[in-house]
């Protein structure tokens, strides 16, 4: 059976669920549970035989010649004592819930995972069933799932710009689904880049990456992406640490580190008050590694991805615009960022790509460097891929061939010779210095659609741009009364 008629029947009953009340969210939580539980059953059997830590009373064949309510009680029972487990089970099944209130429609589930054979096909194959489940739940833009998905062909990009090495590690502090963790993970192991022998395919199985991911679902929702395309194992650590990565400074350094936090400028922790109201604080990270002490999140996920790399580490890092031309702590952040690393590359990213709207935002690529009296920083190369290009999620989506152009223009094998076009320019240290702010937020390309009345783009891109304009001035707008009050 193909990829597609399996994510087909998965998503079906999807469907079939949402009349129920079950959110794509919970329904991709519970196929997790039951999916790991059904592999795990088939790796202890024949030709596998591996020895897999899940008591027999709670594995996939306990569920047999159950129906109705006592098949409910037990499926109840294996999310709760499996989330008392050690290592990777007890990491999936941390706090899981039974989202399913039907136990006809939860019989029906599990006959349908059982009646595939998933271990046989391909990690790609599972893969890319799991990631195509992650997408369309992304696409649920009410649940907010989308603010955890990064464009696959945007992270597919980086991935080739930064051309990862095989025994070399990699890190991402907000890896939400783990896409950046899958797509370097396919670059490493295709046999057109490298030619890897046992250690180094080890290596990668379970030591090259490493994520912390602050939400405990989509922590989960990442354990299960990693496991189904082949990294790590049922018995292995979890690559993926439950935790807000800003609150303490890294206790190791990683080659790389391709990231696209949240977005969302502050951050903050919810207060509950003696009267039962609630309320939020500012949280600032008083942190000894970082340049400056700022509540703005974006601010400080740059510094620390800064701290995590190894002296000589690379970075690829998604922000919003204003970590571009942001004043004050944003001012300190760049002009350091520009001193101790070799910030050689912006992307000024299009509207209408991400899931969260509103958001204006550019890829920095920079190298870790050992200190110095100079600024690393010698010229910054800007490729604007926003000027006079449209996409929507619905009708015209980003593909990759959308972003072939910047990664000729980037040359990855080579980016020291480099050749400026209409769309990438270049821009010296003491240019930039010389700017106020050391504003990075830097265009140059006119923007057709305010001159040329007769070759407007498409009414629903333009009322897309409208709307995300409107989005974007509207956040700032929350954040300055947010502050007024002092709840933020």
């Amino acid at each position: 059976m193909t990829t597609a008629t399996i994510l087909q029947r998965v998503w079906n009953y999807c469907n079939t669920l949402r009349d129920d009340g079950v959110s794509y969210g919970d329904y991709l939580e519970q196929l997790t549970y039951l999916l790991f539980l059904k592999m795990a059953d088939e790796y202890s059997k024949p030709p596998y035989n591996r020895k897999i830590n899940i008591p027999k009373n709670l594995n996939w064949e306990s569920f047999k010649n159950k129906s109705g309510a006592e098949l409910e009680a037990h499926y109840i029972k294996i999310l709760n004592e499996l989330g008392k487990e050690k290592g990777m089970i007890g990491e999936i099944f941390f706090k899981a819930q039974n989202k399913i209130q039907d136990p006809a429609k939860l019989y029906k589930l599990i006959n349908l995972i059982d009646g595939e054979n998933w271990v046989v096909l391909g990690a790609d194959v599972k893969g890319d069933i799991y990631e195509g489940l992650l997408e369309k739940n992304a696409e649920d833009t009410k649940s907010g799932a989308g603010q955890y998905f990064t464009p696959r062909v945007l992270i597919k990009a980086m991935v080739e710009c930064i051309r990862p090495e095989p025994k070399k590690t990699i890190a991402d502090p907000a890896c939400g689904t783990g896409g950046f963790f899958l797509r370097a993970y396919d670059f490493i192991a295709d046999k057109k880049n490298y030619d890897l022998d046992k250690e180094d395919k080890d290596f990668l199985k379970f030591k090259t990456v490493t994520g912390w991911e602050i939400v405990a679902n989509t922590a989960r929702l990442c354990l299960m992406n990693l496991y189904l395309h082949g990294i790590g194992d049922l018995n292995s650590e979890p690559p993926i640490e439950r935790a807000d990565s800003l609150l303490t400074a890294p206790s190791e350094k990683f080659d790389y580190v391709l990231t696209n936090p949240p977005f969302g400028k502050k951050s903050s922790i919810t207060i509950s008050n003696e009267d039962g109201t609630q309320s939020k604080e500012t949280l600032t990270y008083e942190r000894h590694d970082f340049w400056t002490t700022t509540s703005n999140k974006q601010l400080n996920f740059v510094q620390h991805v800064r701290s995590m790399l190894k002296a000589d580490g690379k970075a690829a890092v998604v922000v919003p615009d204003n970590v571009l031309f942001e004043g004050g702590a944003g001012e300190t952040v760049r002009r350091r960022l520009l001193e101790t690393t070799d910030l050689h590359t912006i992307l000024r990213l299009p509207t209408g790509i991400f899931y969260a709207q509103g958001v204006k935002a550019n890829v920095i690529f920079f190298d870790n460097k050992p200190a110095s009296k100079n600024p690393w920083t010698k010229e910054v190369w800007i490729y604007d891929l926003r000027t006079n290009i449209h996409f929507t999620l619905k009708t015209q989506q980003m593909k990759f061939e959308d972003l072939k152009d910047f990664i000729d223009c980037y040359n990855p094998k080579n980016r020291f010779k480099r050749k400026e076009t209409d769309r990438f320019k270049k821009f010296t240290y003491e240019e930039i210095a010389a700017r106020d702010k050391t504003n990075l937020d830097i265009f140059w390309l006119k923007d057709e659609s305010l001159g040329d009345m007769d070759n407007l783009p498409d009414p629903d891109v333009l009322a897309l741009e409208i709307v995300e304009n409107l989005e974007a001035g509207l956040e700032s707008f929350k954040e300055i009364i947010e502050s007024l009050n002092g709840k933020k």
